[in-house]
């Protein structure tokens, strides 16, 4: 069953899932980690869906991680960290592995882990306005699961300068990197999302496309699973560093963080 924190529709073999928690800037707790992945899941295995389109209410396509949650966090066994760093992996190899193309709509700005969401799709369009960036070095914090998938993306270079600094990039920069596939304006992003998806529908065989996602992921990611199962291991564990709590008490205090 769908949460209503993730808005799911079918139309034309197009199946277009939403963020839906406009007021938190759709950002991840672990209710919508599920929920999305579930949606996913729901879609991949509906016979009347070729395509999905990820998109998101709102002005921004998701800002990371719940201030709720991350003050939970810093309570959390290191037991409870391994298991919801698992259910972050879950969802992004969901979107990867997924037997059907996954074309992310980002209209707002994706930070973080919403970054991760986003890139880890198969086609991206964004508007010249949003922003990307892995912001999670200023908070004392690691993107271990999403630069598994980054480091294939962009090389290690442009890698580095994005993790190691958390500084935010707009969308031609990100097109540059090879982080996302076009940028298109506001007025035109849905119209062309969609007619990308319906062309796909029309013009190109379905188990074909599934093939060709699985043999670029397999050829591309060889050593995928065993990275992220230590990425997995190392996000648990520096949640229990004391950089990490200094870094969220002073982000959720709204003070500066002195490093």
């Amino acid at each position: 069953m769908i949460s209503p924190l993730v808005l799911y529709s079918v139309s034309d073999r197009i199946a277009t899932i939403s963020l839906n928690r406009p007021e938190k800037r759709n950002a991840f707790n672990p209710e919508l980690v599920s929920a999305l992945t579930e949606a996913l899941l729901d879609a991949s295995d509906d016979d009347e869906v070729k395509v999905i389109i990820l998109k998101a209410i709102g002005n921004i396509f998701s800002a990371g991680a719940d201030l709720d949650y991350l003050q939970q966090l810093q309570q959390n066994t290191h037991e409870e960290n391994v298991n919801d760093s698992e259910n972050l992996k879950n969802l992004f190899t969901t979107i990867y592995y997924l037997p059907k193309v996954v074309i992310a709509q980002v209209e707002g700005h994706a930070i973080a882990g919403g970054c991760g969401l986003a890139t880890v799709c198969d086609i991206i369009f964004a508007v010249p306005e949003a922003n990307f960036g892995y912001t999670e070095v200023k908070l004392g914090f690691v993107p271990a699961i999403v630069s598994c998938f980054l480091m294939r993306k962009t090389g290690e270079t442009i890698a580095k300068k994005i993790l190691l600094t958390g500084e935010l990039f707009s969308a031609e920069e990100a097109l540059a990197y090879n982080l996302i596939t076009y940028v298109t304006n506001k007025e035109e992003i849905s119209h062309k999302v969609r007619d990308f998806a319906l062309r796909l529908c029309e013009e190109t065989s379905g188990n074909s496309l599934m093939v060709t996602k699985q043999l670029i992921g397999q050829t591309t990611n060889p050593g995928l699973e065993t990275a992220l199962n230590l990425a997995v291991q190392i996000n648990a564990r520096v949640r229990e560093s004391e950089d990490f709590k200094k870094g969220i008490a002073a982000f959720l205090s709204k003070e500066k963080i002195k490093w």
